[in-house]
């Protein structure tokens, strides 16, 4: 069987399915109907994050230590002792990123990686794939600042894969696996940067959330 590749991960997002690692690292690839997303232009983060995010307490950064993000995404946590992200997908989704494609957003305190999420972007889809925490409030603050850049880079689609209460909370819902394929080959289609990979880009990001809050 062959290696799971960085093309292989981009032929399968623009085509509706994304790869999961069995118990015992057998990959395989799925393509849910209903399909959860989370609607960009809607989404509002909740009153509890507000003090949070006033009070600066994390650093956000993003795509300084990708892999380091998707190690703390695939450690064992307290109501589940597996993990579908195997080392295959690590590796493939890190030659990803260095390809542009894949992103992270991170959290830190003290300059310790203490939360965050990754992702896939094409065209104007983002592909949400994980997220951690160490520190409370650290995966929302991460997930917050996605949202900003997804909306000031003028996203269409955050996919989200399978509803579950973790991304209930921040507004998915389910939409049928047609009405997902429709959206997704109209967003891909765009050309839309996740960044410029600036600081001065990101620093905007920063400055335009703080001032909502």
């Amino acid at each position: 069987m062959s290696i799971l590749s960085a093309n292989d991960l981009v032929y399968g997002y623009m085509n509706g399915i994304f790869p999961m690692a069995d118990s015992d690292t057998t990959l395989y690839w799925y393509s849910p109907d209903p399909r959860a997303i989370i609607p960009i232009d809607t989404y509002q983060s909740p009153k509890s994050l507000r003090p949070v995010l006033n009070k600066k307490r994390f650093e956000v950064r993003i795509n300084t230590n990708f892999e380091a993000v998707m190690r703390g995404c695939s450690a064992p946590r307290e109501d589940d002792e597996g993990t579908w992200i195997s080392e295959e997908i690590i590796e493939a989704y890190t030659k990803l990123h260095d390809m542009g494609f894949a992103h992270s957003v991170e959290t830190y305190i003290d300059n310790s990686l203490v939360g965050g999420l990754y992702g896939v972007s094409i065209g104007a889809a983002f592909f949400g794939e994980s997220m951690f925490h160490r520190v409370s409030d650290a995966s929302k603050v991460a997930f917050h600042y996605l949202i900003e850049i997804l909306r000031q880079q003028q996203f269409e689609l955050l996919d989200t894969q399978f509803l579950n209460d973790n991304v209930r909370r921040f507004g998915a819902i389910e939409i049928s696996k047609s009405d997902y394929i429709r959206r997704l080959k109209k967003a891909v289609g765009k050309r839309v940067k996740f960044t410029d990979g600036s600081a001065e880009q990101f620093s905007k990001v920063v400055a335009g959330a703080a001032s909502q809050h």
